[in-house]
């Protein structure tokens, strides 16, 4: 049997990891907010984890690991948008829902196996919070119920910080029925036009934190192998997964391992609205970028580190999985290759991994096939992209000849014609980025010939 070893954030280093129950591994990864389309940001933990499922499967068997991802589909954001545009919550989620399926099915994500809705476990929630009150880890006040952090002496140890810390550099009003400011609400009032079950604390909702406690606990047990997200979770969504789960269930672990992938940048920057480099994943698919290539891309940066998505690096991707479609073309896929199956499992190394693809396209392509796939890769049905024809000769040499124009325009400061071929690029759908390396071009859906050919 392959040894994984995954860096765990709870105890900070690298460990062999040991399921609880080799015959029932078990993972929950949380999930989406169901309010809107998915951003790429969103994709990065659904393509790592997915990977990290897909290992898992393949070391102790397929059907002895269950993978659980929830959908958040109470909350606030959600509630403003039903509020916005006059529709129901219920027709708002479910649609989410399925472009999120949608859209995390072209990346090549399997399913998990259970996805449950935070509206199905509202009873388990309450059951939850009652075993709180009644050990004195958490409280009523108008209307709400509040987790008591201080009845929780570990409480910011497994993000690194102190209560008494936090509380210094808060800069937000604190509401006044709180013991402490740092108490987190389990369960909040509803007006009557917000979504509210009925609960000994009157008419109201959950807390964002206590769902995935009562999730996990319901579908993997008081104990469970690996609970994953995003680096930005782990304070305070996972801080106070931890607090909450631990003082309803001490004689529990929670999570023995817990793993968080790193940010996502976007041409070397954070992904923001007012830069303009904010896009979902539908965007990039929409624009033509292959599901494969978007996860390619994904996988070339461990998943500890920040991952900067550029144009480059999709078009690199998408000529590389060209040319291994190409190889592999009437080949009947073998078995994964034992020597990149070792280097994956070494805490999740996918950039390694990719480098043995490399050499197996140079050596076995049977092999490079069943690897490729247990990552997600090459799947016979995610390959309808690449039969697709890239540009013609003609229309590069074109492209070539016009970026050989602009190129003398600037040195003869001719800035109108350069302006003018910039704009003229655009209008034709032709995608053209400087680089401290050269120039790079790609076509985008909207490709026009005939407006690039007027250019000349």
């Amino acid at each position: 049997m392959t040894p994984i070893t995954l860096f765990n954030t709870k105890t900070r280093q690298s460990e062999r990891f040991t399921p609880i129950d080799a015959a029932s591994v078990r993972m929950y990864v949380c999930g989406a907010t169901v309010y809107d389309r998915a951003h790429l940001g969103n994709a990065r933990p659904v393509i790592v984890f997915d990977t990290l499922f897909r290992l898992l499967r393949h070391v102790y068997g397929v059907d002895h690991v269950t993978y659980v991802r929830n959908f958040t589909d109470v909350d606030d954001r959600i509630n403003e948008r039903a509020a916005k545009t006059g529709r129901a919550i219920g027709d708002i989620t479910r649609e989410t829902i399925g472009w999120y399926h949608d859209d995390m099915d072209a990346v090549g994500a399997l399913r998990p196996t259970a996805e449950p809705r935070a509206t199905d476990y509202i009873a388990q929630m309450i059951s939850l919070i009652e075993v709180l009150v009644s050990k004195g880890h958490a409280y009523e006040a108008e209307g709400h119920a509040l987790f008591d952090v201080r009845s929780y002496p570990a409480y910011g140890k497994f993000s690194g910080r102190s209560v008494d810390d936090m509380i210094a550099g808060a800069r937000v009003e604190v509401a006044p029925f709180k013991r402490d400011p740092m108490d987190f609400v389990l369960w909040k009032p509803s007006t009557p036009d917000q979504p509210g079950w009925d609960s000994p604390w009157g008419r109201g909702r959950p807390g964002w934190h206590i769902e995935c406690s009562a999730m996990a606990h319901d579908l993997l047990g008081a104990s469970f192998d690996i609970h994953a997200g995003g680096i930005d979770l782990q304070f305070p969504h996972h801080e106070n997964e931890i607090a909450q789960s631990c003082c309803a269930h001490p004689e529990s672990d929670f999570a023995r391992n817990w793993l968080h992938n790193e940010m996502l940048l976007v041409e070397g920057r954070k992904m923001s609205k007012s830069l303009g480099n904010f896009f979902t994943v539908r965007d990039l698919l929409d624009q033509g970028v292959p599901g494969e290539v978007i996860r390619f891309v994904m996988l070339q940066t461990h998943y500890g580190k920040p991952m900067d998505w550029t144009v480059a690096k999709a078009e690199q991707a998408e000529a590389t999985l060209r040319k291994w479609r190409g190889l592999i073309d009437g080949v009947e896929a073998s078995v994964p290759d034992e020597r990149f199956v070792a280097v994956l499992a070494e805490n999740l190394n996918t950039a390694g991994a990719l480098a043995e693809l490399h050499r197996l396209a140079g050596s076995d392509p049977a092999a490079l096939a069943a690897s490729a796939r247990l990552m997600g890769l090459l799947e016979p049905d995610m390959g309808a992209w690449a039969e697709t024809a890239g540009p013609s000769a003609d229309v590069s040499e074109l492209i070539a000849e016009l970026l050989e124009s602009r190129s003398a325009a600037r040195a003869n400061r001719d800035f109108a014609r350069a302006d003018a071929l910039r704009d003229g690029f655009a209008a034709a759908g032709v995608v053209v980025k400087d680089t401290p390396t050269g120039v790079e071009w790609t076509l985008a859906p909207s490709f026009d010939l005939a407006r690039l050919q007027a250019l000349k």
